[in-house]
């Protein structure tokens, strides 16, 4: 089992879960997150720290959401690696509660 960042962060890109990763396994691209499925140790630390609820268990993840397991899988391979916590983009609090943001990835 891995632990999976969905929609809600793209836009968002709190980055508060980065911090108590104790495996470095959270990857940053310009406005979302990934976790690498093969660092992951399903430690849940990074869950309750994320602001928008975007971080989820893979057996958790709705089926709207299953997708996201593979993007992030994708993406930890091209992005770099973050470990501490940055600024949150100026207009992060307008994007938190909008709906289908899965266009607006950018890689």
């Amino acid at each position: 089992m891995t632990f999976v960042v969905t929609e809600a962060c793209i836009k968002c890109k709190y980055t508060d879960c980065v911090e108590v990763c104790p495996v470095d396994c959270f990857h940053e691209g310009p406005n979302f997150l990934v976790i690498d499925p093969e660092e992951c140790i399903d430690c849940t630390l990074c869950e309750p720290e994320c602001p928008v609820d975007a971080i989820l268990s893979e057996d958790d993840l709705p089926e709207d959401q299953q997708h996201f397991l593979a993007l992030n899988e994708e993406l930890s391979q091209q992005w770099p690696v973050i470990t501490e916590v940055k600024s949150p983009p100026a207009d992060a609090k307008e994007w938190e509660d909008v709906p289908d943001k899965l266009k607006l990835l950018e890689r």
